[in-house]
């Protein structure tokens, strides 16, 4: 006998929004599965208005609400029965983030809480990952951003650190992002995994996804540290018309894949890491998780 729930997450982030439905298989004596039941992906890139003018633009908070309408429409019509909406970066830093949450909710019925980098960090790191790490091994695990990257170091399948900086993919497009902080990522990257051999990376995030499909590898199989650096190489080399129009990518993500591949390969360098791991995880699988267990 089996019973399920349907969940939803919203994930409003600096380069995108996205809605996952997810289906909860619940059977006795049994861990419960998580299935993706639909994921819908806007690209409204907030970062751009909240990282350069420090305030969410009319225009996009008029595209919001259409968006989240369009949102609890599909919820509705999945019947899902709980729902989390999550406002990264952008959301955090545009002055006026909070007015806007207060639009949506009055115009489109959608409550949304702006999350700190702490939670963030925090519900990312509550996905699905003890299925897919090997006790006795050492991971740093990277989710990269519009806004921000969220770095989570686990050993012994336990969380040991975690820290969220000021440097995303929309930060780095927009050239907001100083050495300072580069500087800063790598000291605590090498101060975290420096008692640890063998770290392994794993990465999540659209870009580290879309790298992963380009490479047409099997989803238990790592991406080395070469082709990952290959691959920056070969899409630095193109122009942003080329990788639409060679590559197929979508236009909100020809030009930022090459800043998020970036902030991979410089983690991979700076902890050791020879391969990273691409399991298709991120924020709003770990919220769904996250209220399922009622840790949020």
């Amino acid at each position: 006998m089996i019973s399920i729930k349907k969940y939803a997450a919203i994930d409003i982030g600096s380069n995108a929004m996205r809605l996952l439905v997810s289906n909860i298989v619940e059977q006795e004596g049994k861990e419960p599965q998580f299935n993706k039941s639909s994921l819908v992906r806007v690209p409204i890139r907030l970062g751009q208005d909240a990282f350069t003018v420090g305030e969410i633009t009319e225009e996009n908070i008029s595209r919001m609400v259409d968006a989240m309408k369009a949102y609890k429409l599909l919820m509705k019509v999945h019947k899902v029965e709980r729902y989390m909406a999550c406002a990264t970066s952008a959301m955090r830093e545009a002055y006026n983030g909070k007015e806007v949450v207060e639009t949506i909710e009055r115009e489109a019925g959608v409550k949304i809480e702006i999350i700190d980098g702490k939670k963030e960090a925090a519900i990312i790191a509550s996905t699905d990952l003890h299925h897919f790490l090997k006790a006795e091994q050492t991971y740093l695990y990277v989710d990269v951003g519009g806004g921000s990257t969220e770095f989570s170091l686990f050993d012994n399948g336990k969380i040991i650190a975690s820290k969220s900086f000021k440097n995303g993919t929309v930060r780095l497009l927009n050239n907001m992002v100083n050495e300072v902080v580069w500087q800063e990522i790598e000291k605590w990257i090498k101060a975290v995994t420096a008692p640890y051999d063998n770290i392994v990376m794993v990465g999540s995030g659209g870009n580290i996804n879309k790298l992963f499909k380009l490479s047409g590898k099997k989803q238990e199989k790592p991406l080395s540290y070469f082709y990952v650096n290959s691959q920056y190489q070969f899409l630095n080399s193109m122009t942003y018309e080329q990788r639409i129009a060679e590559l197929g990518l979508n236009p909100d993500r020809a030009d930022v894949i090459i800043y998020a591949t970036r902030i991979y390969l410089n983690a991979m360098k700076w902890s050791g890491a020879r391969n990273i791991y691409v399991p298709k995880i991120g924020l709003s699988d770990g919220i769904v998780k996250a209220m399922y267990y009622n840790e949020i």
